[in-house]
């Protein structure tokens, strides 16, 4: 069983009533819901509990940690950020979603800028499988549709990504890099694009395909941990 945490502000679904049509117990739910118990073991913590829900206790016993945030980045304590961060150097799986992208941790882990182009206008995106042999694409069409979505488009601020798994057409016109993996430390970090909130995104079975796909594949390969720092010689040295 992988260890998931699903982490959210968990903020406008409270102020927000069109949100919370959408998503009456939190986005947080929706995707825990979603992708269910069967091969996962689910956990959930939004901003607004002590240490915002990732204590040492709770990270320590994530494998794989699910990031959505929007509109209170700035209210992330950077204690946090640094203890998640660590964590990932150490072999913690990172899956950041949609507005994610200028969170804190995001931001930290990619040492750019990480912004883009955007316009919430409910039209068609549709994602294409570009890396059909990924194992986050297992499972997928070629090509599948999100009916109505807020449009990301490029330049994307991040660096070149390791690997680049989908790549998104809006109905306006514009592309985006909407599937990107990256390598940090021990850990991997999946970028995935789809996710505003006042539309029910989380709920498409294909979007739940992609995380739980991501989650499998982030989760730590239990190799051994690297040692690092002044180390005694494995064979004799001779004198010179």
């Amino acid at each position: 069983m992988i260890k998931v945490t699903v982490w959210n502000e968990f903020k406008h679904e409270i102020n927000n009533e069109v949100v919370r049509k959408v998503y009456p117990d939190g986005i947080h739910k929706a995707i825990a819901d979603g992708i269910g118990t069967e091969n996962f073991e689910v956990r959930t913590a939004t901003l607004e509990e002590p240490e915002h829900g990732l204590t040492e206790e709770v990270l320590n016993n994530t494998d794989v940690l699910l990031w959505w945030g929007h509109m209170a980045h700035d209210q992330v304590d950077d204690a946090i950020v640094e203890r998640v961060k660590q964590r990932v150097w150490n072999g913690m799986g990172l899956i950041v979603l949609h507005s994610g992208h200028f969170s804190k941790i995001f931001k930290t882990l990619m040492g750019t800028g990480c912004d883009l182009k955007w316009r919430e206008a409910g039209e068609k995106e549709r994602i294409w499988v570009v890396n059909p042999a990924h194992p986050i694409a297992a499972g997928l069409p070629e090509q599948f549709t999100i009916e109505s979505e807020e449009m990301y488009g490029e330049h994307f601020d991040i660096p070149a990504p390791d690997e680049l798994i989908f790549v998104s057409w809006f109905e306006g016109g514009e592309v985006f890099r909407s599937g990107c993996t990256f390598n940090r430390g021990q850990g991997k970090i999946f970028y995935f694009r789809p996710g505003h909130e006042t539309y029910p995104t989380y709920y498409n079975a294909n979007v739940l395909q992609v995380i739980k796909n991501g989650i499998r594949w982030a989760a730590p390969s239990g190799a051994a941990a690297p040692i690092r720092g002044n180390h005694e010689p494995l064979e004799p040295i001779k004198a010179k």
